[in-house]
């Protein structure tokens, strides 16, 4: 017996986004660090697709290292008191595509270059990317990274942030195309 025609057409697949802050948003999700407590620094940047279009909707996770180098393993990350760093952040993009976190500047054990890792969702995308964003100080390290030493300059440079004249943290994040950030498979 044969099997029958189809009839119906596939359903696409899902894709993460467009966001709703329903369950995801929480009052100041963007400061890891409150942001007149010594050491503050604003890490801020535009998330572009292929084209260069700043996305409107995307949303950023961040983690990482105090400034002494230690990891926070205390829970609640998504409670804020305006004294504890908590390691943890969220971020919405704006009109423009862009996002800020107030954080501090993450310290590293051994030696070991610091970095922030990151988390990006935006519509289009069939899953999270992960990737990461490195201190642009500290050559040494950097040169020793093991994932920055397998990349090639360019793509070295999509991962690195800039310092900005206040001190603070400046990095972009393209999905794809020319400059496309280099994003990990975990």
């Amino acid at each position: 017996m044969a099997a029958p025609a189809k009839t119906h057409r596939a359903t696409p697949g899902q894709t993460v986004g467009p966001f709703f802050a329903y369950g995801v948003e929480y009052p100041k999700m963007h400061e890891v660090a409150f942001p007149h407590s010594p050491g503050a620094i604003l890490l801020a940047g535009t998330v572009r697709d292929g084209a260069g279009d700043p996305i409107p909707d995307a949303f950023l996770e961040i983690f990482g290292a105090d400034a002494d180098g230690t990891t926070p393993r205390a829970r609640g990350a998504f409670r804020r008191d305006d004294h504890t760093f908590t390691g943890f952040g969220r971020a919405f993009t704006d009109d423009e595509g862009h996002y800020e976190f107030w954080t501090r500047n993450p310290g590293s054990a051994n030696g070991r270059a610091p970095f922030f890792a990151t988390i990006v969702y935006a519509r289009g995308l069939p899953d999270k990317l992960h990737t990461r964003i490195y201190l642009p100080e500290n050559s040494t390290a950097l040169e020793s990274d093991p994932l920055l030493a397998s990349l090639s300059t360019e793509e070295r440079a999509t991962l690195l942030a800039t310092r900005t004249a206040d001190g603070w943290l400046q990095h972009d994040i393209r999905l794809q195309g020319e400059g496309e950030t280099v994003f990990l498979v975990y």
